[in-house]
């Protein structure tokens, strides 16, 4: 019997614009997910997000707007990839944060634009396992060549950067002004400030990383409001009331703690 998992949330979003160009903008965590008991049909995979993109057509021009805490390491390598190939111009603009896996897919951009007080934040890829000591080894082995492979990306940006170097910040979980990418060669344009908040959703993977800084602060987004619903009776108590089940948050506490994603 396949796997039951909850549905991820699809992070991006694509449109058509003027001029032969198109927008497309990665809000959030980076995830994988081929849907589960909450699906609402729209699979969170690289394979339907290259399918709208191959759905903008012939055009010249992609304008990419990237927001983002990282998150699944190989869905995030495919993006980048499919991003590079593209006949288009790819136009990055950094809307914030490029975090671990997402700014590996911001190098995909012809060029890289940061607001003076965005960031950037680079590391080597993490994963939970669970198993014997061969098993461990073996996943160690695997993500010391997904390591690699992330840093022949950066290099190839940031073409005056030693590996040594770039390999001395992943080790160190660098977080990097939009100056200090300049200085690296890791963006290209640097604009003005802008506002930018990491949403709250994000908080528990932002968590996960040794040095995020004090000063990102989470926000909660406005949620939805509901239309009035008639008044409810409550019934009358029972001598023994049946014990409740756990919350929806207890729920998603569980599942968090449980799930063993490789995430970069």
């Amino acid at each position: 019997m396949a796997k039951k998992t909850a549905a991820k949330k699809k992070f991006w979003a694509f449109k058509a614009l003027a001029n032969n160009e198109g927008e497309l903008t990665i809000y959030g965590e980076i995830a994988d997910s081929q849907g589960g008991w909450f699906s609402d049909g729209n699979e969170v995979t690289p394979t339907s997000f290259k399918a709208e993109l191959d759905a903008l057509g012939d055009i010249s021009a992609l304008n990419v707007y990237v927001n983002s805490p990282g998150g699944d390491v190989f869905a995030g390598q495919t993006i980048y990839s499919q991003l590079k190939r593209h006949p288009a111009t790819v136009n990055m603009h950094v809307d914030g944060l490029a975090a671990s896996i997402a700014s590996v897919i911001a190098m995909a951009g012809d060029t890289i634009h940061m607001p003076a007080n965005a960031m950037m934040m680079i590391h080597h890829p993490m994963s939970g396992v669970y198993g014997n000591a061969n098993e461990m080894r073996t996943m160690a082995d695997t993500l010391d060549k997904v390591s690699e492979s992330i840093q022949e990306t950066y290099l190839a940006k940031a073409t005056d950067m030693s590996q040594e170097d770039l390999v001395a910040l992943l080790d160190a979980e660098t977080w990097l002004t939009a100056q200090e990418c300049m200085d690296l060669g890791l963006c290209d344009v640097m604009e003005e400030e802008m506002s930018l908040a990491a949403s709250v959703r994000d908080f528990e993977i932002l968590a996960k990383y040794r040095n995020t800084p004090g000063f990102i602060k989470i926000t909660a987004e406005a949620e939805p409001t509901e239309a009035p619903t008639d008044p409810v009776i409550p019934e009358e108590p029972t001598e023994n009331p049946a014990p409740e089940g756990p919350t929806d948050d207890e729920i998603a506490k569980a599942k968090a703690i449980l799930a063993l994603e490789c995430e970069l």
